[in-house]
């Protein structure tokens, strides 16, 4: 019900309010009652919490509440709509109901007179918690990369499960036989009807704000579809989302499979199978540890045993028996190879030696030394400021001329006293 000015022509038929002109309650009432009249007829769903149908009484009385939010609604109605719907209505039923509000002046309550009840069939239900789905996934609610990874040895772990259920019995029982030193806050809740949603929403937020809580587990024991509808709820759906903490869905069985199974960063067949996977073994563990010893141990001694045999066989290497025995081989060699090489040179040598020889005695016999030696001479024009030119015709040698006659010793000058024929 929301606040709103009167009209104005209310106002001038009793007057504003004021501390001095204050509205007496009969009016504050008429008014409210006038103000919801306005509303009309409406649909309404929800979850019926209380049924009060007296033999008798031509009046029954219910409360509706709000599955997802800790609301609810009187409402009155004839006791043969109950006794007439095709389903039976009890207390956890979800319905849609069709009324009127009204006003009781007299005693200042709501109610909502209602003339026709439908119960919501599973089918309905479960359309839409496919819609439902269908949305968060749309959203990535149902990403993996959302989830958040388990601790490997949780400190504490928080349980949220109903009061003295089998769900708590199995996970605190397993937990402490696989990890004694593990602690488990619990937090009971109701674990389905309409005060379970607002209850296991308050517990998350409480155990996700305690700072030495690791992980949550949400747990329940199986049951039908009526039943597990609070774990479908997308309040909680997004609640569990919002979460710091890790949080394991562990509810109803293995076939069941309620959204809150979706959106937590694991899920868990049973209740069972969540303590074992939350908490390690810790038998198993220490026989893992030890196997994992004996495996290094092993290994280790594989590597130096290898290690070691693979030294003895360097030192039975030659190498490491004589390390100057390849230097010595080597020096042999380079001593084979520089007398090779002497050899090749002089032999060389020798060889060049003998063709210069016959060259220079070819060269002295073919030269002109040898020639002038046998008599012979060399003859030269003189010239002025110039070398001298050999002579080779009597017409280069006109009388006069300056001449150089070179003979084997040496050479003479003379000139040219005339020609002869």
């Amino acid at each position: 019900m929301t606040s709103a000015t009167p009209p104005a022509s209310s106002q001038r038929s009793s007057g504003a309010s004021s501390a001095e002109q204050p509205w007496p309650v009969r009016t504050v009432s008429a008014k409210v009652a006038g103000w919801i009249d306005r509303l009309g007829s409406i649909w309404v769903e929800g979850q019926i919490t209380q049924i009060n149908a007296r033999p008798g009484t031509r009046t029954a009385f219910l409360v509706l509440r709000d599955p997802s939010a800790d609301m609810s609604l009187s409402i009155t109605c004839s006791p043969q709509l109950l006794h007439n719907s095709p389903v039976p209505l009890t207390e956890g039923s979800r319905v849609v109901m069709f009324g009127k509000l009204s006003f009781y002046t007299g005693r200042g309550t709501v109610s909502l007179r209602v003339t026709e009840i439908r119960a919501v069939g599973i089918g309905e239900l479960l359309a839409r918690i496919e819609r439902l789905r269908a949305l968060l996934a749309a959203e990535g609610l149902f990403d993996p990369r959302l989830k958040r990874p388990l601790p490997f040895l949780p400190g504490t772990i928080g349980l949220i499960t109903g009061r003295a259920s089998a769900a708590e019995k199995d996970v605190v029982s397993v937990a402490h036989r696989r990890w004694p030193a593990v602690a488990i806050a619990v937090r009971n809740t109701a674990v389905q009807g309409p005060t379970a949603v607002p209850q296991i929403i308050e517990a998350l937020k409480e155990l996700d704000a305690n700072p030495v809580v690791d992980v949550i587990i949400l747990a329940r024991g199986g049951g039908s579809v009526e039943d597990l509808l609070p774990f479908s709820d997308e309040a909680l759906c997004r609640a569990i989302v919002a979460c710091t903490t890790p949080i394991v869905s562990a509810i109803g069985h293995e076939p069941d499979s309620p959204l809150s199974d979706h959106v937590a960063d694991l899920r868990a067949a049973t209740p069972t199978d969540a303590a074992k996977r939350v908490v390690p073994d810790a038998v198993a563990e220490a026989a893992l540890v030890s196997d994992l010893r004996d495996r290094s141990a092993a290994a280790l001694r594989s590597w130096v045993k290898r290690e070691s045999h693979l030294i003895e066989q360097l030192r039975t290497r030659p190498v490491m028996a004589s390390p100057l025995l390849a230097v010595d081989h080597r020096a042999e060699e380079v001593e084979r190879l520089q007398a090779a090489g002497r050899r090749d040179v002089t032999r060389l040598i020798d060889s060049e030696s003998r063709t210069i020889e016959h060259l220079r005695a070819r060269l002295t016999t073919l030269g002109p030394a040898a020639t002038l030696a046998r008599g012979y001479a060399v003859v030269q024009r003189v010239v002025p400021d110039g070398d001298p030119e050999v002579l080779r015709s009597v017409e280069d040698a006109p009388p006069g001329t300056q001449i150089r006659v070179r003979l084997a010793d040496g050479a003479v000058r003379a000139a040219v006293m005339g020609r002869e024929k």
